[in-house]
């Protein structure tokens, strides 16, 4: 039991991320955007999250309170990935550009945002080429403890978590309740599913795809910096957040484009990506192998979803479509 809480306790760590970067894409698909530049914000959002605890560190000329440390980087990383995002929109929505080769020059641009300006802090680092915070900064991204509950054996494990996965898994909540529950949620649906019949309802199509974009990419950015603060312990790490993205993409289908399976899918993914390091050696499976399992997972889902032909199943009918309001 020991063993099985450590490798669900792994999984959560390793998936949340990943249910981040879900989380900003189904937001933004739901809008019939198809974005994928989600490794680019998440990029964007992992470097400036790092940076902005730094700088107001250096300025205050002291460390930081760990609540504001978080408060701090989850604000830069959220604006860092809805700038991304809004470069994004501005050449989808009002220039009608192609919106997949958008998506991924955005996720070649935010790449290298990322590397250049990680790498461009550790030039003036006084640790030399090493970027990071202060331990008093790192310690707002640790485990909370939960008074009695923490301490119950295998269930203290399984409920022990940073900020940023409660944040993660409360975000999907409310998610699914906006889109299921409130008139914005089903004004949203009705623009990706038809956007036309949505602006002859009075409906403000070009800013429900505006909003749901930028706010989607904020939310893409917080994964990126769950990166940067909790899996590298507040180190900038050079391409760190490499696959990330991607493996978000997939798991939106995986999820179905649905909040509440994200959940699930971050917790299967998160368990794909470390389920090598629980395994006997000796096998001689390659690692690239265990790399790829994520994605394989991915196309069965999609397979078998495309065959039971589900409609609550189904994406946006008008996902990667442009909007030409004249057409209409």
């Amino acid at each position: 039991m020991e063993t099985f809480a450590l490798l669900v306790n792994s999984a959560i760590f390793a998936g949340t991320p990943i249910l981040f970067g879900a989380l900003g894409e189904i937001l933004t698909q739901k809008s019939g955007n198809l974005n994928l530049g989600v490794e680019g914000m998440m990029f964007m959002g992992a470097v400036s999250g790092l940076s902005a605890v730094m700088l107001i560190e250096h300025l205050a000329g002291a460390n930081m309170d760990p609540t504001v440390a978080v408060l701090v980087a989850i604000l830069a990383s959220f604006i860092a990935g809805a700038f991304g995002a809004l470069i994004y929109s501005v050449i989808v929505i009002s220039m009608r550009a192609q919106q997949n080769v958008t998506g991924i020059a955005l996720t070649i641009f935010g790449t290298g945002f990322g590397n250049f300006f990680g790498n461009f802090m550790g030039r003036y680092s006084p640790d030399g080429f090493v970027v990071r915070i202060s331990d008093d900064a790192r310690r707002g991204f640790q485990a909370i403890n939960i008074p009695f509950l923490s301490d119950v054996p295998v269930l203290g494990s399984l409920i022990t978590h940073n900020i940023l996965v409660y944040f993660a898994i409360l975000l999907a909540i409310i998610m699914a309740i906006i889109f299921k529950r409130t008139r914005i949620g089903l004004n949203l649906r009705a623009v990706g599913e038809n956007p036309a019949t949505a602006d002859a309802a009075g409906i403000n199509v070009t800013r429900y795809k505006y909003l749901a974009t930028c706010i989607g990419g904020g939310i893409c950015g917080i994964g990126g910096m769950y990166i940067s603060m909790v899996r590298t312990s507040g180190v900038w790490v050079h391409n760190s957040v490499r696959s990330f993205g991607w493996i978000a993409v997939a798991m939106v289908i995986f999820a179905t484009w649905n909040p509440r399976r994200a959940i699930i899918g971050a917790l299967i993914f998160g368990g794909l990506t470390i389920i090598r390091m629980y395994l006997p050696t000796g096998f001689g499976i390659p690692t690239q192998l265990y790399e790829s399992l994520p994605v394989l997972v991915t196309i069965f889902v999609l397979i078998v979803t495309s065959m039971r032909r589900i409609k609550e199943h189904s994406p946006p009918s008008s996902l990667s479509t442009n909007f030409f309001r004249e057409e209409r």
